[in-house]
């Protein structure tokens, strides 16, 4: 995980793209100069410049909290909170952070996804994957997505979460105590991890 592979990559540059590629495309043309592109841009780069920015990563809007929503069949294992509730917690870290606007959404629940409409002053990204809608069990959502997307989105959630800036979860959830995990030991651990529940039925 730490180290990404080419088949990884390839699932975090699609998602990218289609969360804000657009964002990023703007921000790029918004650098050139008024006269491109009959004018070309030709300047040559030192071989320290050429060192320093080798090692750049991908551009993802900045800060960047990860909230992953945990809903559903999951009441069989611990008190479920409505999506308000994590908002709840992003508005105390923006009280911190005022700079915080952007965030990427995991979750399999269409209802979810419908509530961001109602949050002005945030930016909501996410896969573009069918999600949950009524009471569909999580294997059977699981298997309405194929065994490929059903594995992939969840693996890009996860490797979004980690990179993230900030992380809001559930205690009571397994995925959300795997991302924990994988932040503390990878450099986030001062960041914290903000939990809408602190009881948990095992």
């Amino acid at each position: 995980m730490r180290f990404k592979s080419e088949y990884t990559c390839k699932l975090l540059n699609i998602a990218r793209h289609q969360a804000f590629g657009m964002k990023a495309a703007k921000m790029v043309l918004q650098t050139l100069p008024p006269e491109w592109p009959k004018v070309a841009i030709a300047r040559s780069e030192s071989e320290i410049e050429r060192y320093v920015w080798s090692n750049q990563k991908p551009w993802v809007p900045r800060p960047l909290l990860s909230i992953h929503v945990r809903l559903g069949d999951k009441a069989a294992e611990m008190n479920l909170v409505a999506f308000k509730g994590y908002m709840n917690l992003a508005q105390q870290i923006r009280r911190h952070f005022p700079d915080v606007q952007n965030i990427w959404l995991s979750t399999e629940m269409q209802e979810v996804i419908d509530q961001t409409k109602s949050y002005v002053g945030w930016n909501f990204y996410y896969t573009n994957v069918t999600r949950q809608v009524g009471n569909m069990t999580m294997p059977a959502y699981e298997v309405s997505l194929g065994r490929e997307t059903s594995s992939n989105y969840p693996l890009v959630n996860f490797l979004m979460a980690a990179e993230a800036d900030y992380f809001i979860g559930a205690l009571g959830s397994t995925w959300c105590f795997l991302i924990d995990g994988m932040r503390s030991t990878g450099g986030k651990v001062m960041a914290g991890y903000l939990s809408v529940n602190k009881d948990r039925f095992w």
